[in-house]
């Protein structure tokens, strides 16, 4: 059969159209990739996936072809992609988690872990995963002389109770939540962390559930909350509930969105600068006054950088992507990492993304104080952002040429990861923009932020209009 590796193979997982792209045939192939890769051949490795109709016959397929190279599955079912984390780093094992995030229902995908839940990319082993998996599927899977065993496990309660233990929820003011599971698994871990489900204490939160029922057809609106259109419901049912706050979860849970007393998004900005403070603090607590690292991407807001300064750590900027993030994480030690995207990588859950934890702090910060979300949130939005904005052009080179070359004679520029350009206004207050490539989709990336409105829209508008042009 004819597939397009290069395609289906992205920079930090495995993403295609169900049984066009990506079919039971070529999972196989890849577990076994993944399998001879990590040397797992007589080792266990985790297999989970998220509710999409094709995930558990997927999952079933990765088992077949890690089994045929000798690895012995460990499947923990439905899950979160933070859930399959915590199985890899409790376990010290590697994992594969079956789901395509907040692509529609006609997508699916693979997110690889190595023991330990440490990202795996094009530049840390996947293209040598995609490169023997061509071959299996060409020549077909030889058996090992002894296959691997099967066997379920379920995580789940352990899993809640190890966020309940990074984030004390027990003692903050009681407060109304309302969450938005797009129908994704956060119907299945909310309910487990936050509520009773998994035999955990309750706590002084009471949770409006919103399309919590497992259905990967999405079929109230996409497990996306990144795309405005995607939280109008939860902002309403805020408002209208007159709840404290309300969190939107992507389709396999692993980022979290934020809303506020009055139906206004809390940046994803302002959280990591909140969530990046709180962690200070508690590590300092614990003892660490020295060498404290927190990462950031470099399209987050300049807040982030100036709360890790204020408080005494080392910000450290980093390009944008899941696995190279991670992959930073490990090499600093940091404590803490945060991405425009609302990815939340912490060092206690082994260096991994977690919205669900990001979510707990958040509930913490707002169940420590007297004051609203809206005013708690204030402080760490002081400037104006655009948002990313995402266009299609034919001729992305060209389209950046652009660009680069209208602010060439004013302004500094640095290629660190698309292009960002900054300077300062006829005021001389500061901005900043970042155009950049997207690693997963055929779209060019624009990001703006300035201390003052009207240069962020003039800013905005003129870039938009030269790279549409």
């Amino acid at each position: 059969m004819s597939v397009n590796w290069d395609a289906i193979v992205k920079t930090y997982d495995v993403r295609g159209l169900v049984d066009i792209d990506l079919t039971a045939a070529v999972v196989e192939a890849l577990a076994a990739g993944f399998v001879d890769e990590l040397e797992a051949a007589g080792q266990s490795v985790i297999v989970g996936h998220d509710m999409r109709d094709s995930s558990p016959l997927f999952a079933e397929a990765f088992a077949r072809g890690a089994q045929k190279r000798g690895a012995n599955v460990i499947s923990i079912g439905l899950c979160s992609t933070d859930e399959s984390y915590f199985a890899s780093g409790a376990l010290n094992l590697p994992a594969a988690m079956f789901t395509a995030s907040h692509n529609p229902a006609t997508y699916n995908g693979i997110k690889f872990s190595r023991a330990g839940a440490r990202g795996i990319s094009l530049d840390t082993g996947l293209a040598i995963i995609r490169d023997r998996a061509k071959v299996y599927l060409t020549d077909g899977i030889p058996e090992v002389q002894t296959p691997g065993t099967f066997s379920n496990k379920d995580v789940l309660a352990d899993y809640a109770a190890y966020l309940r233990q990074l984030v004390d929820l027990s003692n903050v003011k009681p407060m109304r939540v309302v969450v938005d599971a797009a129908n994704g698994m956060g119907g299945l871990t909310v309910p487990a962390v936050l509520s009773t489900a998994a035999g955990l204490p309750a706590l002084p939160i009471e949770i409006i559930d919103m399309y919590f029922e497992l259905d990967g057809t999405f079929p109230n609106h996409e497990a996306n909350p990144l795309e405005p259109a995607n939280l109008v419901d939860l902002q309403k049912a805020v408002v209208e509930h007159k709840a404290d706050l309300g969190l939107a979860f992507d389709g396999d849970a692993d980022r979290c969105f934020v809303i506020d007393e009055n139906g206004d998004p809390v940046t994803p900005s302002a959280v990591a600068a909140m969530v990046a403070r709180r962690e200070i603090a508690r590590v300092k607590a614990l003892g660490e006054s020295s060498d404290i690292t927190v990462l950031y991407n470099l399209i987050t807001s300049r807040v982030v950088a100036e709360v890790i300064a204020e408080d005494g750590a080392k910000g450290e900027r980093t390009k944008v992507g899941h696995s190279l993030i991670k992959d930073r994480m490990a090499e600093t030690n940091a404590i803490f990492g945060g991405e425009h995207s609302a990815h939340y990588y912490f060092r206690d859950f082994w260096g991994a993304d977690n919205g669900m934890l990001a979510a707990m702090h958040v509930l913490a910060e707002f169940g420590s104080q007297p004051e609203s979300l809206s005013a708690i949130s204030k402080q760490y939005n002081p400037y104006f952002l655009s948002g990313e904005i995402n266009s299609r052009v034919e001729d992305v080179p060209a389209a950046k040429a652009k660009v680069e070359g209208r602010f060439a004679d004013s302004s500094t520029i640095d290629h660190f990861d698309g292009i960002t350009i900054s300077g300062t206004d006829s005021a001389g207050d500061w901005w900043w923009l970042n155009v950049r490539a997207s690693n997963t989709e055929p779209l060019l990336r624009l990001n703006v932020e300035a201390k003052t409105q009207s240069t962020m829209e003039s800013l905005r508008d003129e870039v938009l209009s030269l790279i549409r042009s």
